[in-house]
């Protein structure tokens, strides 16, 4: 019985152990980077679904520092973990003309336009220096990428479109977004440049050691939810030993 009570005190104690341990490393050395300087942890937090990550861009096309930050994002995104999805939110912020470039870029999401439409838009805007003032001029834009124009024009109007705003621009303000472009990790972090993220590069480098905080974390409770299983299948088989051993012996 002195084996299984010791067997009962370690099962007891791994909640314990799991959080006195964990140390992350970042780029190979033991620098950690603080939450309220260069991360910050949202009041409220949105849940992403079990073994998965998410990782959500806050753009706008009207944002030269967004078109700045396209080089360093797209390299990002061709080598981010295969867990983690990666997605935007066009962010509105009461401006009327950044509200159609927002229910542009959401209706050609919604009717399977992809990155090709999202980087030929930033290059009409910046490289061309072309401003598309309402709707109807930015439907004959995605008409030349194969999209029939009235089409596009009819869903940028539609309730789904709608919905999705609404949705989308609630989520800026759980996010507590300020700027652009900012970043959101599982919903559960927000990332933007200030005096102590001072680059691109290093918003992204902060990104990545967050996914390996949050990947470890996820590694220690998987690994303590399958030692604790197992402890206890172990200690039940043998508090059911004991107990026939001793109905045997009365």
């Amino acid at each position: 019985m002195k084996k299984i009570f010791l067997q009962l005190i370690l099962l007891l104690s791994m909640p314990i152990l799991l959080l006195s341990t964990p140390v992350y490393a970042q780029g190979g050395s033991s620098v950690r980077y603080q939450e309220g300087l260069h991360y910050f942890e949202l009041d409220e937090e949105t849940p992403v679904p079990a073994g998965t990550m998410e990782l959500v861009e806050v753009f706008s096309y009207m944002c030269s520092h967004c078109n700045t930050f396209e080089p360093y994002i797209d390299s990002w995104v061709k080598r981010k973990p295969e867990n983690l999805a990666f997605s935007r939110i066009p962010v509105v912020f009461g401006r009327k003309e950044w509200e159609i470039y927002a229910r542009a870029y959401v209706t050609a999401e919604m009717m399977g336009l992809g990155e090709d439409a999202h980087k030929a838009m930033m290059d009409k805007i910046w490289k061309e220096q072309a401003v598309m003032r309402n709707m109807e001029e930015l439907s004959e834009f995605y008409s030349s990428l194969g999209v029939d124009a009235k089409q596009f024009l009819a869903t940028s109007k539609s309730f789904a479109v709608d919905a999705r705003m609404r949705k989308e621009q609630k989520l800026v303000q759980i996010y507590g977004i300020r700027g652009t472009p900012s970043l959101v990790l599982n919903g559960k972090y927000r990332i933007a440049g200030n005096e102590a993220v001072p680059s691109f590069d290093a918003m992204l480098d902060v990104v990545d050691y967050l996914i390996a905080r949050e990947t470890a974390r996820d590694l220690e409770a998987t690994a303590l939810e399958v030692e604790t299983e197992t402890v206890a299948e172990e200690l039940s088989g043998e508090i059911q030993a004991a107990e026939a051993g001793e109905a045997e012996g009365r």
